[in-house]
């Protein structure tokens, strides 16, 4: 077995890296939901969006280490390269939160 080429190594290194981003991002709109924007909407709809973006954050968090642990074995084994289906399920689950949150807020500046 060869050793995967370094520049792919780090590419996937770079990559997990921008999905802890991505979960560091979800996690602190969730708080901020919680905690920073008392106008926006009810006490109860903050919470409920604001732990959704966190448990968003822990689910990017798990799927970008795994993601990046079957890259990692792909390249060192030569077999395919893993699905995109991740990346489907976290770019409908972020525009289902920003689709809620806009709801809300057309909603509430009628209301």
């Amino acid at each position: 077995m060869s050793r995967p080429d370094e520049r792919f190594t780090l590419a996937s290194e770079r990559t997990f890296l921008a999905w802890i981003r991505t979960a560091l991002g979800l996690l602190a709109g969730g708080i901020a939901m919680i905690h920073l924007v008392p106008e926006f909407s009810t006490p109860a709809v903050r919470t409920l969006l604001g732990l959704v973006l966190i448990l968003a954050a822990a689910g990017v968090a798990a799927t970008g280490l795994r993601r990046w642990q079957k890259v990692k074995r792909a390249l060192e084994t030569g077999a395919e390269m893993p699905s995109s289906t991740d990346l489907w399920v976290v770019a409908i689950a972020v525009g289902g939160v920003a689709l809620v949150a806009a709801v809300v807020t057309v909603v509430s500046a009628f209301v």
